[in-house]
C-alpha cells in the first residue's frame, strides 16, 4: 500500500521559514515525478513546486519562486519543501504528490499526479 506522509506544518509569522516533508513508502519514487500542492480555504487546489526523476529538474509556481525550494533524497524516499519569506497569502494546507509513471516529465495539474498525502496545514500570521 502506497503510502505519503507529510509533516513540518504550523504557526508562523510572516517572513518566516517552515520545512515541509513527505515519506513516501509502499513503493520508491526515486525515478518518478513528485511535487506540493495546496489548498486555501475557499479556493481551489493549486500548483505550488515539482521535482523531476532528476533532481536538479524543478519548476515553481511564480508565487513562490525565489522564496521555496523542493528537493528530494531519494535514499530516504523523501520528499521536502523549504519555504523562506512566507507571506499570509501562503497559508494553505500543504499536499505532497507522485505520479506513478517513471522518467515522466514535469506537470503542473493535479489531476497528472496519482498518489497524494493527507496535507499538512500551514498558516502565516501577519
Amino acid at each position: 500500500q502506497v503510502q505519503l506522509v507529510e509533516s513540518g506544518g504550523g504557526l508562523v509569522q510572516a517572513g518566516g521559514s517552515l520545512r515541509l516533508s513527505c515519506a513516501a513508502s509502499g513503493r520508491t519514487f526515486s525515478r518518478s515525478v513528485m511535487g506540493w500542492f495546496r489548498q486555501a480555504p475557499g479556493k481551489e487546489r493549486e500548483f505550488v513546486a515539482a521535482i523531476g526523476w532528476n533532481p536538479s529538474n524543478t519548476y515553481y509556481a511564480d508565487s513562490v519562486k525565489g522564496r521555496f525550494t523542493i528537493s528530494r533524497d531519494n535514499a530516504k524516499n523523501t520528499l521536502y519543501l523549504q519555504m523562506n519569506s512566507l507571506k499570509p497569502e501562503d497559508t494553505a494546507v500543504y499536499y505532497c504528490a507522485a505520479d506513478q509513471s517513471v522518467l515522466g516529465p514535469i506537470m503542473t495539474m493535479s489531476h497528472a499526479y496519482d498518489y497524494w498525502g493527507q496535507g499538512t496545514q500551514v498558516t502565516v500570521s501577519s
